[in-house]
């Protein structure tokens, strides 16, 4: 069966932007002698006809096949539903490997170790990502028998997982991506807190660990937990709970990693325990799967599913449950289609045909909804869309059942005479970077990441691109101008803003202004209509605290998240305070992260000295420091010219929060009006607060004193700008471990994975 493009033509074509058009040419599209010799039109068709004919083998007829193949091809092109990027990319090619999701096991001797490694270049080189636990290696320095030697622990084999994949190239069009897990209760498990304190290392690995209801419950109690070996199965010594916990924390603040994944939740919902428990997950954490398993995934756009009744915009149900179950049927129809790279684990996939169906565009349906993310409305659209997605693939995967048979695994598992199903699992809320580019929709279940910003062309000229629901809401209401457009993308935000009525900047609310709470309950309420996880980043600004990072991990837990991931902005590059757009080398504004810096109000000149406005970017440090109220963070930012901003924040303790603030911001103000830091040392250390006078074990005599000494320990501007590479910048002036890869642009921190909203690159595919 031949379609030409007239044939497709006919049928519609696809509904993608420009940009779309771009990232498809760049990663999707076949080519020939390096040019691109396929429409995405044609890519669409490739997909259909190659998953559609998956049901020769349920007896369907080549009328019936050519009848699916069109629903599906409508299915994608217009953009009601997107498979991952495997599927796309590699559906009637030679690879022919579709699935994004894999899980090895890593066991306890070289011969395995080596088959792992060896096994994962064979998923990457086909286009999909691995997950890994390392749980199972014994120890650092236990001692091998075979050799007479010892064990150098599973972080030195995370290093050469690491390497091999450095090596391998997805098929020219993605690069290969891992998780890696250890239990809490490993004896190594501090040396793997810290294996990605330096951002050079592991660049390959998201890392988290799994933690336990038993080790949580020490973490509420204050109380000690064992370490077991895992080869002997006996306690090595029992260490502090919480210790271990702030650990985690602390580096979490310090760069995002490690994660955390609830390995008893994940558990609990497993669906077939008989074949195995779940130790890993794949590369962003929200799909556990048994080892040697795969998944496929796909998401239903949310932004196209809306309509009008009675002039008010509501959620068209019945469009989502027919998307919903064609998807489903789609996906499953994916696990026939698909050439696995190991026969294990055709085997594994086909025993229980996990499929992983989800979403992109919720940001998009709450705007059009008019209701803004941080809102208890949000979170009950979040449960009823996520509740009704759940029941109509249930309800199709039980028709397919009928139609097919249930999952061969089906006896034993936790449906057994219960409901019959096709599937063992059937939702999945993944990242969605790439394939919501191409939808022209939000990604997953995230907010936005910026309402407009700067993006330079390959001509040199700056083009200001606008988030098409806020222009559309502009025009319609009579604020649109250029001007504005051009000002709102200085920072990425409307906040702030007296052009923007108030109604429309509380639904265009950005990542960094949403509370991490509300991003909490967003996740935990997808999860509760969720059969695997959800890939989510809950996001924080550079000022949050490590308590605030453990209020966070915390809440996740008690509200029944399978994981989290955090991102403290700027965090991963040196602490670099960002605003919606970053200078470039010319002096253009290129990025597209949504941080808002402080903006320093005009005063008209009356024999005073004027503060220099605080600069755009900056690199500071943050210190932890006990004074007699609890604990008190620092934190001391610079520029090229020198230490120009002070800020604090107290601990849960509480303590003088608003004096300090009101020192730090005297003394940020002094700082850029050129005042010298000597003279500012001096008139603020040495300041006597009972409270710290009578502590013990507090070096500070109060809040202003521990500022002070902060100051005076990074007055040479040299240990904060020049020791971090001035500000860890390439010659484009954008933060390497902030950089995308491929094309030099700010990459946004997004669904656990790291996302360039410019070229389409996403680190975990």
């Amino acid at each position: 069966m031949s379609m030409g493009a007239s044939d497709l033509q006919a049928w519609t074509q696809a509904k993608i932007t420009r940009n779309a058009r771009v990232v498809l040419e760049k990663r999707y599209l076949k080519r020939k002698n390096g040019a691109v010799c396929e429409t995405p039109e044609e890519m669409f068709y490739r997909v259909a006809q190659v998953v559609a004919g998956a049901e020769k083998r349920y007896g369907r007829t080549e009328q019936e096949i050519a009848e699916l193949t069109k629903e599906f091809y409508l299915l994608m092109a217009n953009l009601e539903f997107m498979p991952n990027s495997p599927t796309l990319m590699n559906a009637g090619r030679d690879l022919g490997q579709l699935s994004a999701c894999f899980v090895l096991p890593v066991e306890d001797s070289m011969e395995e170790i080596f088959d792992a490694i060896k096994n994962a270049a064979i998923i990457h080189k086909s286009g999909g990502g691995t997950g890994f636990s390392f749980s199972r290696l014994r120890p650092k320095n236990s001692s091998v028998r075979t050799t007479g030697g010892v064990a150098s622990g599973p972080i030195s084999f995370m290093k050469v997982f690491n390497a091999a994949t450095e090596a391998v190239k997805q098929g020219g069009t993605r690069r290969g991506a891992n998780m890696g897990i250890l239990r809490v209760d490993h004896p190594d498990i501090l040396e793997f807190i810290n294996c990605k304190e330096n951002n050079k290392e592991l660049t390959n690995f998201n890392i988290s660990v799994a933690v336990t209801d038993r080790y949580m419950d020490a973490v509420k109690a204050g109380a000690d937990y064992d370490l077991i070996d895992p080869h002997t199965g006996q306690r090595v010594e029992s260490i502090s709970a919480r210790e271990v916990f702030e650990e985690i924390v602390d580096h979490a603040w310090s760069n995002g990693e490690p994660g955390i994944i609830f390995i008893d939740r994940m558990n609990k919902d497993n669906p077939t325990p008989q074949t195995g428990m779940i130790e890993a997950t794949n590369p962003c954490g929200e799909q556990p799967l048994l080892p040697n398993e795969a998944c496929n995934l796909g998401s239903v756009n949310l932004n196209l599913m809306i309509t009008e009744k009675d002039g008010k915009p509501v959620i068209d149900w019945d469009r989502l449950q027919k998307v919903t179950c064609l998807a489903t049927r789609f996906l499953d129809d994916v696990i026939d289609a698909n050439i696995y790279p190991l026969d294990i684990i055709t085997e594994t996939v086909q025993a229980n045909r996990k499929i992983g169906l989800g979403v992109m565009g919720f940001s998009d349906m709450l705007i059009h909804l008019r209701t803004s993310y941080a809102s208890e409305e949000a979170i009950g659209y979040a449960e009823k869309v996520m509740q009704f997605i759940q029941k109509s693939a249930r309800l199709e995967s039980q028709r397919l059942a009928k139609e097919r048979g249930v999952f061969p695994s089906y006896e034993g598992s936790v449906y057994d005479g219960a409901v019959e199903l096709r599937n063992a699992t059937l939702t999945t809320i993944a990242p969605t970077g790439t394939i919501s580019m191409i939808c022209g929709a939000s990604s997953g279940v995230e907010p936005l990441f910026a309402i407009a910003y700067t993006k330079t062309v390959m001509d040199g000229t700056s083009l200001v691109e606008v988030n098409p629901l806020f222009e559309e809401y502009a025009k319609k209401n009579g604020f649109y101008s250029r001007e504005l457009m051009q000002k709102i993308a200085q920072n990425g935000s409307v906040q702030g803003l007296a052009e923007v009525p108030g109604w429309v900047r509380e639904i265009f609310v950005t990542a960094q202004e949403i509370e991490p709470r509300w991003h909490i309950r967003i996740q935990a309420a997808f999860q509760k209509y969720t059969d695997n996880a959800v890939s989510k980043t809950i996001n924080f600004a550079n000022s949050a605290t490590q308590e605030d990072v453990e209020e966070a991990y915390t809440l996740a837990y008690e509200l029944g998240c399978k994981g989290i991931t955090v991102y403290r902005d700027g965090s991963r590059d040196e602490q670099v305070l960002t605003t919606g757009t970053k200078a470039s080398a010319g002096g253009e504004a290129d990025g597209a992260e949504a941080a808002i810096a402080p903006k320093v109000p005009f005063i008209p000149e009356v024999n005073t000295v004027m503060p220099r406005p605080r600069p755009t970017v900056t690199v500071g440090v943050n210190e932890k420091i006990k004074t007699g109220c609890g604990n008190l963070y620092v934190n001391v930012n610079a520029d090229d010219k020198g230490i120009c901003e002070v800020f604090t924040n107290t601990g849960k303790a509480g303590g003088c929060s608003s004096q300090s603030e009101a020192t730090a911001r005297l003394v940020s103000i002094a700082l850029r009006s050129g005042i010298s830091v000597d003279a500012i040392v001096e008139q603020i250390s040495g300041i006597r607060c009972p409270a710290c006078i009578r502590r013990e074990g507090v070096n500070v005599t109060s809040c202003p004193d521990a500022i002070s000494k902060v100051i005076k320990k990074y007055m040479d501007t040299d240990s904060i700008v020049n020791k971090r590479t001035v500000m860890n910048k390439g010659q484009d002036g954008v933060d390497e471990a902030n950089k995308c890869p491929e094309c030099g642009h700010p990459v946004n921190h997004e669904s656990g994975c790291i996302v360039c909203a410019q070229c389409g690159y996403s680190k975990c595919g």
